[in-house]
């Protein structure tokens, strides 16, 4: 660490907590990256967005489905919800919410660009009965409906009309719309001002149908790379928040007069996947043949990472190892599904040796370095185990700006990446991560293509399985299908701290999201 820096953080951390006034500054180590609330399904985009835009429905302190825009809703049929609209809403440009807008919404979010596909799959229909009324059929029972369409914002249709922006930003092409710097939402905060990679500004509603906790008038976001900086700018009061603080300082904080540190289990699991459908991989020295198509090879890297240091030295326990894509709260955890293949360097040379790569290769593995808790480092580690079996990782780590769309068009041979499951039910996890790609947003973060028919099949019928114990069995069945394919490495789930000033009192998620409406400052 540079002298200087080293100095103004040990002074830092002796300055008394300051006096606030009416902003709320808070900071992470990336940017978020698109204000279009249907073009990009990334935590802090989205959480961001959740401030400004609302859904039908939403989830409470409590963790339960809870009323949004929408006041009530019932079973017309099995397949048909019918969904009463708050009446007297506006939007921050001071038009009217009313159905329109609603069934303007889930259509765009079913747009080829969309990134919330999976948030709107089964619905066949999207009617208005009348102004604040709205039917939504169903091509099937669906038992997750509802948690579906709390990850779908409720857009104005003559805004976006008039903006040119019917349809989502196409963020894989890095396409700019209207959208994409400016939002008209509904939601207790409006977007001030947006100046990438530097700060975004938002200012309260004042004509929010809600109640806020919150006693400040503005919040500024401000993205911080380095952690020395996003921590020393904390503790001199600079910002009163820190969405993620390093591992190596927790202890530290902790101790620190006029700080306080908030934590708790993450729905994420961070993981590995691989290119499996290309002949030829993209970023690899291997010439005609794909490695990863092997299930030795897959096989082989997975025995060769050792998740114990992972966790204590990188992670600083601020890991739960996992072999499972689903995290041990949400609805569909299987502890079977759960147990990881055990770490055994020495047997993975030998499959590797078995399925003829006795040299080992050299791959490229490609990883953000601002998105998730020391992802860059993480990925270092792996590269660094897997040289040991004689595979060359060339590390290629991205900002988040870059990385998404990167991955997204699957210019990709082997990559790391996280799954938190917005339903918090294991289905979404399953559909999006290792579904074939295809149906309704199906496979839409299977970057590599793995294919399984029979967990395709098990994954589209447990979608409208309404028996919780049968649908729970079908999730195991395809999870170990899934182990048994090596078709993604599972590493971790994420155990999440949130650093912040004494006087911030705010509520803690299982999705990472900060929600303003909750922030309270003493």
């Amino acid at each position: 660490m540079h002298r200087s820096l080293s100095i103004f953080l040990l002074a830092a951390f002796l300055i008394v907590a300051p006096v606030y006034g009416k902003t709320f500054r808070w900071t992470s180590q990336g940017d978020l990256l698109t204000m279009d609330p249907h073009a990009q399904n990334e935590g802090l985009t989205v959480s961001v967005l959740n401030q400004v835009y609302e859904g039908l429905v939403r989830r409470d302190k409590a963790w339960k489905i809870a009323p949004e825009l929408a006041v009530s809703w019932t079973n017309v049929s099995p397949t048909l919800w019918r969904f009463k609209l708050r009446p007297n809403v506006k939007f921050h440009d001071g038009q009217t919410f009313t159905a329109d807008d609603v069934v303007f919404s889930l259509n765009r979010a079913m747009a080829p660009t969309s990134a919330f596909k999976s948030s709107v799959t089964g619905i066949s229909n999207v009617k208005k009965v009348d102004d604040l009324t709205v039917d939504v059929a169903t091509s099937g029972p669906n038992p997750v409906l509802l948690e579906q369409l709390t990850t779908v914002r409720i857009m104005s249709r003559p805004w976006s009309a008039q903006h040119k922006t019917l349809e989502p930003q196409n963020f894989a092409d890095k396409e700019e719309t209207f959208a994409s710097r400016n939002a008209n939402g509904t939601g207790p905060f409006m977007l001030k001002s947006r100046e990438p990679d530097i700060k975004t500004v938002l200012v309260t509603n004042p004509k929010w149908w809600g109640k806020r906790d919150g006693n400040f008038d503005e919040v500024v976001y401000l993205p911080i790379r380095s952690d020395a900086t996003r921590i020393a700018a904390l503790v001199s009061g600079e910002v009163d928040f820190v969405l993620d603080p390093p591992p190596q300082d927790i202890v530290r904080l902790k101790r620190t007069n006029g700080l306080k540190v908030v934590e708790g289990n993450e729905d994420r699991v961070i993981f590995l996947g691989f290119d499996q459908f290309r002949d030829e991989l993209l970023y690899s020295n291997v010439k005609g043949k794909n490695p990863f198509k092997e299930l030795g090879v897959r096989l082989a890297i997975y025995e060769a990472i050792d998740i114990e240091a992972i966790k204590n030295k990188i992670m600083r326990g601020l890991a739960v190892p996992t072999g499972s894509l689903i995290a041990q709260q949400v609805n569909g955890y299987s502890a079977a599904a759960a147990s990881r293949t055990p770490f055994d360097p020495i047997q993975a040379k030998q499959l590797l040796a078995d399925a003829g790569y006795p040299n080992g290769f050299q791959v490229t593995l490609d990883c953000p370095n601002d998105r998730y808790i020391r992802d860059a480092e993480v990925c270092q580690a792996i590269a660094g185990m897997l040289a040991r079996i004689n595979i060359d990782v060339k590390l290629n780590a991205l900002p988040r700006t870059q990385f998404f769309p990167k991955v997204h068009r699957s210019d990709t041979s082997f990559y790391l990446l996280g799954i938190l499951p917005t339903t918090h039910d294991a289905w979404i996890s399953l559909f999006t991560i290792i579904h074939s790609k295809g149906w309704e947003g199906g496979g839409d973060w299977n970057l590599g293509h793995y294919v399984n028919a029979e967990v395709d099949q098990l994954i589209d019928a447990l979608h409208t399985e309404m028996n919780p114990s049968m649908r729970n069995k079908m999730i195991e069945t395809a999870l170990l299908l899934h182990n048994r394919d090596v078709g993604h490495i599972p590493l971790y789930q994420q155990v999440i701290p949130w650093a912040m000033r004494a006087n911030v009192n705010v509520v803690h998620t299982r999705d990472n999201f900060l929600e303003l409406r909750w922030v309270k400052l003493d």
